[in-house]
């Protein structure tokens, strides 16, 4: 499955928000901090707030979710952008 070109760091951050339970914790210039509760350990991301993100970055975003979440890379990418 294809990662969006075309998706923004504040839309990121809105659907791993609804998807997956994370919460801004801060905002510092244009990037967003993200975090989250997952298996009993907190897990922070950031996110540049950027339109559209660069794809290598919003691979390594998906794919650094994905592996807190034990789950597969495509998985993750179907969840979040659907089909």
């Amino acid at each position: 499955m294809r990662l969006p070109r075309d998706i923004g760091g504040q839309e990121l951050a809105n659907l791993l928000s609804q998807r997956y339970g994370y919460q801004v914790s801060r905002q510092t210039g244009g990037h967003l901090r993200l975090s989250s509760v997952i298996k009993g350990t907190e897990h922070h991301i950031t996110i540049p707030k950027h339109k559209p993100l660069r794809v290598g970055t919003l691979n390594r975003i998906v794919s650094d979710v994905a592996l807190r979440l034990e789950l597969e890379k495509g998985a993750v990418i179907k969840e979040l952008f659907g089909d």
